[in-house]
C-alpha cells in the first residue's frame, strides 16, 4: 500500500501549526511542510482547496482539514484509521 500524500500548510509562529506538526510527528505520519507566508503559490492553493486563509490546513490526498486544533486533528486521525490514538491526548490544547 502506498503512503498517502500529506501536505501541512503552516504559518511561522502559529501555535496551532506547531501543535499539528507535533502530533503528526508523534504518530509517525510523514508529511510535507509548506510555510504559506514564504510561498505565495502554495498560499493560493491552500485558499483554493480549503476556501479559507487560516493555518494550519492539512491536505491528505483528496481530503482537507482546515483551521483546526489538536482535538480536530486527532479526530481526523481516527477517521483515517490511524491506530493507537488515545481518546484524550495529554497536552492537547483543544479546539481553536
Amino acid at each position: 500500500m502506498k503512503e498517502p500524500k500529506i501536505i501541512l500548510y503552516v504559518k511561522e509562529g502559529c501555535p496551532w501549526c506547531e501543535e499539528a506538526e507535533d502530533l503528526l510527528k508523534r504518530f509517525g505520519i510523514r508529511y510535507q511542510r509548506i510555510d504559506v507566508l514564504k510561498d505565495r503559490e502554495s498560499y493560493q492553493r491552500m485558499v483554493k482547496i480549503s476556501e479559507q486563509s487560516r493555518a494550519p490546513t492539512l491536505e491528505w490526498e483528496d481530503e482537507v482539514l482546515a483551521d483546526f486544533g489538536g482535538k480536530e486533528l486527532l479526530d481526523f486521525f481516527r477517521k483515517k484509521g490511524i491506530k493507537d490514538i488515545p481518546e484524550k491526548q495529554t497536552g492537547d490544547k483543544g479546539s481553536k
